[in-house]
C-alpha cells in the first residue's frame, strides 16, 4: 500500500539534475498555492512589501553617490538638475529618510510575516491532523506509514516556513539585484557576468549539501523515531512505575545517548565538510570583489571616474555580490525545503481503500438489523497468515450473540470488519442482507456503537468523556447521566469531587485518576450514549472485579433491549447471558449453542467453564445458564 518512494530521492544519472529542479519548482508552486489558501490577504501584502524593500536599496546608494560627489567636488557640474544640484544637507536628510523607510518597511514586513506564518502553520497542521484522522486503519499496521507521518509532521511542517522565508528573500533579492545590474552596466557590461561568476561556487556548495543533508535526514527517519520512543519511555507517566521498579532508566538513557552520539557525529561531519567548502567559495568571491574595486580605484586615479562613482560602484558591487549570494542561497534553500516538502505533500496525498461506493445504497432503516459475515477470509497488511478463513457467522435481528475463545482466535478482528475499518480479501459483511461496501462509510458507522477492548480515555471531564460517544447528536446531560446509570458508572461518578464535571487524568491540575474497572464503565457509558441499533462490546467486563461484573450483568438485558448485540469475550460468565454463544478457535466457529447446550456438549466451552468454576455442579451450571 505504501510503496511509492519520495520524488526527491528518485531518479538518477544525467536526467536526475533537471528532474530534481523541475520537482523543486513544482513543490515551490504547490507551497505558494497552499500559502494563498491559508492567508490570502496577508500574502498579497507580503508581496507588495517585498517589492518595496527590493527597490529601496537602489534609491539609498544613488543618494549616497550624489552626497559624496556633492561633498568632494561641490559645483562640479557632474550632476545637473534634479537631486544632483542639491547641497549636502538635504541629500543627507533624504538618505536618512530612505534608510528610515527601510527600517519601517522591515518592521511592517516582519509583522505581516508573523501573521502569515501563524496562519500557514495552523493550516498545515490542520491538513496533517485531518489526514491522520481519516486514513485507513490499515496504514497504522505499516512502519512505513509511521516513517512518513514522522517526516511530515516534524521537519517537513517547519520546512514550509523555511521555504516561504527563502521565497521572500529570493524575490526581494531578485528585484534589488536587477536594479544593481542596471547601475553597474554603465561601468562595463562584463561586470554583471563577473558578479555572477563570483557567487557560482557558493551556490554549487548550497545545492550539493542540501541534497546530501536531505539524503542523511531521510535515511535516519527510523533512528529519530527511536529517539522519540526512548524519550517518551523516560518521561511519560504510563511507563514510570516499571522504569523505576526494573531500573530501566540507565538502560533507556544509554540507548538514547548511543543513538544521539551516532547521529550527532554524522551531522557534525556534514557541517564540517559544508563549512570548508563555503570558506573556499567565499574566499573566491572576496578575491573577485577586491579585483573589481581595484579596477574602479584605478579609474578614479586617472580621472575617468569620481569618488562618488567609486562609492556607488563599491556599494553596488559588494551589495550586488551579497544579493546574488543571498539569491542563490535562497534558491538553494528553496531547493532544500522542496526536498523536505515532498514528504508533506506525499503524506497529504495518501489514499486508502475504505471509501464510499460510487453509487451508495441507503442504509437499512431497521431499529435492530441483522448481521452476517459470509465466507470471510482476512489477513492483516504485511502478514501471510490469515486471521479468518472461510469464516461464517449470522446474528439474527434483535438478538444477543456472544463470541468466546482464547486469545488470538480472531475475535477482535470481527469488530474491525463490521465497522469497515478493513475490507475482507474474500467474502462480505452484510447488514440486513446488504454488503456494507455498498453503504456510505459514515452512515454505516453511525449505526454502530462499540466498546473497544482497549478504549481511549481523554483528558476532559467525565461528562465529556461520555458525550464523545455521540458528538454529532450533542447529547444533553440527562442522556449522559442515563448512559452512566446503564453502565453502572453513576455511583462512581457521584463519589468524585466535581461529579460529572471532574477532569479525568492527572496531566493537568484538578484531574482525577480512576481504576481500570471504573474507566471501563465510563467507556461503557460512552458506548451506550450513542443510540445505535448495533451494539458491540469487546471484553466489556475484563477490568471489572467479580462483584462489579455480577452487578452489571444483572441489568445487561435492559441495556441490550431493542438492539442487535455482539459480545466478544473470553469469559463464559459474560457469554452465558447471550441468546446464542459461538465458540471461536483458529479463525473458525467450532461450536454454537446456548450456555446450557454447550455445557451439555462437553466441548471447548464446557472445558473452559469447568476450569473457571471447578466447584460448580452440573445442576448449578444449568441454573446459572440461560436456556
Amino acid at each position: 500500500m505504501l510503496t511509492a518512494r519520495s520524488h526527491a530521492a528518485a531518479g538518477g544519472g544525467a536526467a536526475a539534475g533537471p528532474r530534481r529542479f523541475l520537482i523543486s519548482l513544482a513543490q515551490v508552486w504547490w507551497t505558494v498555492r497552499l500559502l494563498q489558501t491559508a492567508a490570502p490577504g496577508w500574502s498579497t501584502a507580503w508581496l507588495v512589501l517585498l517589492t518595496a524593500q527590493g527597490l529601496l536599496p537602489i534609491a539609498t546608494i544613488s543618494l549616497i553617490r550624489l552626497l559624496v560627489n556633492s561633498i568632494a567636488a561641490p559645483g562640479s557640474g557632474r550632476d545637473t538638475g534634479g537631486l544632483g544640484s542639491l547641497p549636502p544637507l538635504p541629500l543627507i536628510a533624504l538618505t536618512a529618510a530612505a534608510m528610515l523607510a527601510g527600517e519601517g518597511l522591515k518592521s511592517i514586513t516582519e509583522w505581516v510575516r508573523t501573521a502569515q506564518s501563524e496562519l500557514f502553520q495552523d493550516h498545515v497542521s490542520a491538513l496533517i491532523h485531518q489526514k491522520s484522522a481519516t486514513v485507513d486503519l490499515a496504514f497504522y499496521e505499516s512502519p512505513e506509514y509511521y516513517d512518513r507521518l514522522h517526516r511530515a509532521r516534524s521537519d517537513a511542517g517547519s520546512r514550509s516556513l523555511v521555504l516561504l522565508d527563502s521565497l521572500g528573500s529570493t524575490l526581494q533579492s531578485s528585484i534589488t539585484l536587477l536594479a544593481m545590474v542596471a547601475v553597474l552596466a554603465p561601468y562595463g557590461l562584463a561586470l554583471p557576468l563577473i558578479l555572477a561568476a563570483s557567487t557560482g561556487p557558493a551556490f554549487a556548495v548550497v545545492l550539493q549539501f542540501n541534497r546530501r543533508y536531505h539524503r542523511w535526514w531521510e535515511a535516519t527517519t527510523v533512528e529519530r523515531r527511536w529517539l522519540h520512543y526512548y524519550d517518551l519511555m523516560l518521561t511519560h507517566g504510563a511507563a514510570a512505575a516499571e522504569v523505576r521498579l526494573f531500573e530501566l532508566g540507565p538502560y533507556l538513557e544509554a540507548a538514547y545517548r548511543r543513538l544521539r552520539r551516532r547521529l550527532r557525529r554524522e551531522r557534525l561531519v556534514l557541517a564540517r565538510d559544508q563549512g570548508g567548502a563555503r570558506f573556499l567559495a567565499g574566499g573566491l568571491g572576496i578575491a573577485v570583489t577586491g579585483g573589481a574595486v581595484a579596477w574602479m580605484a584605478a579609474r578614479v586615479t586617472h580621472g575617468t571616474a569620481t569618488l562618488g562613482d567609486l562609492a556607488l560602484f563599491y556599494q553596488a558591487f559588494s551589495q550586488g555580490q551579497g544579493l546574488l549570494r543571498a539569491l542563490l542561497a535562497g534558491a538553494g534553500q528553496l531547493h532544500g525545503a522542496s526536498l523536505f516538502l515532498s514528504h508533506l505533500r506525499e503524506f497529504l496525498n495518501l489514499e486508502g481503500q475504505i471509501t464510499d461506493p460510487i453509487q451508495p445504497r441507503p442504509v437499512p432503516t431497521s431499529s435492530h438489523p441483522g448481521l452476517r459475515l459470509h465466507q470471510i477470509t482476512f489477513r492483516y497488511p504485511g502478514s501471510t497468515r490469515p486471521v479468518l478463513r472461510d469464516f461464517e457467522l449470522t446474528i439474527p435481528p434483535g438478538t444477543i450473540a456472544a463470541i468466546v475463545g482464547p486469545n488470538g482466535a480472531g475475535k477482535s478482528t470481527l469488530v474491525k470488519l463490521i465497522c469497515r475499518f478493513y475490507d475482507p480479501e474474500v467474502g462480505r459483511v452484510e447488514l440486513d442482507g446488504v454488503d456494507i461496501r455498498q453503504l456510505p462509510v459514515r452512515e454505516l458507522r453511525r449505526m454502530i456503537t462499540v466498546l473497544f477492548q482497549f478504549p481511549q480515555y481523554y483528558t476532559a471531564t467525565i461528562a465529556e468523556n461520555i458525550a464523545i460517544g455521540d458528538l454529532a447528536a450533542c447529547p444533553p446531560r440527562a442522556a449522559i447521566e442515563e448512559a452512566a446509570r446503564l453502565a453502572g458508572a453513576d455511583e462512581i461518578i457521584a463519589r468524585l469531587p466535581a461529579g460529572y464535571d471532574t477532569l479525568l487524568g492527572k496531566d493537568f491540575t484538578g484531574g482525577t485518576e480512576l481504576s481500570g474497572g471504573e474507566l471501563q464503565r465510563i467507556a461503557l457509558a460512552r458506548a451506550f450514549v450513542r443510540q445505535a441499533p448495533i451494539l458491540i462490546l469487546d471484553e466489556p467486563t475484563s477490568f471489572m472485579d467479580p462483584w462489579a461484573e455480577a452487578a452489571w450483568l444483572e441489568r445487561f438485558r435492559e441495556l441490550a433491549r431493542g438492539r442487535t448485540v455482539l459480545i466478544i469475550t473470553h469469559r463464559p460468565t459474560t457469554a452465558m447471558y447471550a441468546d446464542t454463544i459461538h465458540v471461536m478457535q483458529g479463525g473458525q466457529i467450532i461450536e454454537t449453542g446456548t450456555h446450557a447446550e454447550l455445557l451439555a456438549r462437553g466441548g471447548l466451552y464446557a472445558r473452559a467453564w469447568r476450569e473457571q468454576h471447578p466447584a460448580c455442579t452440573p445442576e448449578a451450571r444449568l441454573i446459572g445458564g440461560r436456556t
